[in-house]
């Protein structure tokens, strides 16, 4: 196949170019790199079947030559940054979405969106299901990237029932591993880092707010599996609207059209990881406490049944062990 993965000079977006590229597949790395990061890549680069090209995906796009897939990952994705990014976070889940989309339709390509359990907001239900509409504040500062994931999801879908695009969602929890940048806010890389400078580990509420988090390689192992779900299928079989209503789900009766949670369903408080890191690293930092941020989810665990059931799929890398991993990369690189 020839894929092309928007974000893909991301933390995820990178992995994902490396296991496509080990499967014999060729990848098309867009990137504008407003958090996206060369470093990430650049293994990759002179690789006869990868080429990155630095573009917002905002604007008019084109790709010369046939695509089988487009994967959408370009977006700011942690706290921080679509904290400091909420117009640019708004437009590349709407306007460009909607541009990668009309790519995939010119195409005749699959096309997998990388939605967020972001969607769920504040959770009142845990763990959470892909049949929860959530409970989402549109106004806070945090509904940005919220809306935005939302909106991608609906158009989305309009693609598929109006245009007949193949697509996948994947609704991605909190994941964490090698790439992910130091100072990028998210809970894991933060603790980590203050841990090995002998910093304080910065906690915020009491930490007793839950989060479950998935090591990258199992993550991006659902990702693949979910995009190249049904991938025997022709293109004309692909783009057929009667095939594809005819497909709408498979022998399981789970659709592989609708969102689909990939993420760990291990809950933690956020205290507890903090511990846990300390542990790990044996570093002699303390735990400070301070005020939580606006809109801050007390739970957030994922309903894995339907990937079990579409995908086969489950998390197999232990927290300890994936963290252990994720503390060796940064201690080479902080």
């Amino acid at each position: 196949m020839r894929i092309l993965i928007t974000g893909g000079a991301g933390f995820l977006g990178s992995h994902l170019s490396d296991v496509l590229l080990q499967a014999g597949h060729s990848v098309i790395c867009m990137d504008n790199l407003l958090t996206g990061r060369v470093e990430n890549i650049a293994h990759l680069l002179g690789h006869e079947r990868f080429s990155f090209v630095k573009y917002n995906v905002c604007d008019y796009l084109h790709i010369e030559g046939p695509l089988d897939a487009v994967m959408h990952f370009a977006s700011p994705a942690s706290p921080q940054d679509y904290l400091e990014f909420p117009i640019a976070t708004l437009k590349v889940g709407a306007l460009g979405t909607h541009k990668v989309l009309g790519l995939a339709k010119a195409k005749g390509a699959r096309f997998l969106l990388a939605s967020t359990s972001e969607v769920y907001g504040d959770p009142l239900v845990n763990p959470q299901p892909e049949s929860y509409w959530g409970n989402v504040n549109p106004i806070s500062p945090r509904g940005v990237y919220d809306e935005a994931k939302r909106f991608a999801e609906a158009i989305t879908m309009a693609y598929h029932r109006y245009h007949a695009v193949d697509t996948r969602i994947v609704r991605i929890f909190n994941t964490f591993g090698p790439r992910m940048r130091p100072n990028d806010g998210r809970v894991v890389s933060t603790f980590i880092v203050q841990a090995l400078q002998g910093k304080p580990l910065s906690v915020f509420g009491d930490g007793s707010q839950t989060r479950s988090f998935c090591y990258v390689d199992d993550l991006v192992r659902g990702i693949t599996g979910l995009l190249l779900l049904d991938s025997d299928k022709s293109v004309e079989q692909r783009t057929d609207r009667k095939f594809l209503l005819r497909q709408e789900e498979d022998e399981n009766g789970t659709s592989m059209h609708e969102p689909v949670n990939i993420g760990n369903p291990r809950e933690l408080t956020v205290l507890g990881i903090a511990k846990l890191v300390l542990e790990l690293t044996r570093s002699s930092s303390h735990i400070t406490h301070h005020p939580l941020p606006a809109d801050d989810p007390k739970v957030r665990r994922p309903d894995i049944s339907r990937a079990r059931a579409l995908l086969k799929w489950e998390p197999q890398v232990q927290l300890e062990e994936a963290l252990l991993r994720t503390i060796d990369y940064f201690k080479k690189v902080i």
